[in-house]
């Protein structure tokens, strides 16, 4: 049987939902900034796109407590896992937004 930790969520699934939870922020960071910022070339150099990037990130944490993920337990490895992951898929999603010329 799976070793479970102290808020009842097996190893596996822990993981499972810090991942998907930092893929759907990247995603929903990129939708974001398309909206507030738009999507023109212009967009690209808008330093208010990280801004929501790293409010996405910040927001993670009470999202990932609220789930039933213990995060007392998070080291650095952990911090830095969720934010290159929801970096990662921000830049990918705004990036083809961007490219593709999407109007939000």
């Amino acid at each position: 049987m799976a070793t479970e930790t102290q808020t009842g969520l097996s190893k596996h699934l822990r993981g499972v939902t810090v991942t998907t939870l930092a893929c759907l922020a990247g995603v929903a960071a990129a939708v974001a900034s398309g909206v507030v910022v738009g999507t023109d070339p212009a967009s690209a150099t808008n330093r208010l796109t990280l801004g929501i990037l790293a409010g996405f990130i910040a927001l993670q944490l009470p999202v990932l407590r609220v789930v039933g993920v213990d995060v007392s337990d998070f080291g650095a490895k952990d911090y830095l896992y969720v934010g290159f992951m929801t970096f990662t898929l921000w830049f990918i999603t705004f990036a083809i937004m961007l490219t593709a010329g999407v109007t939000l």
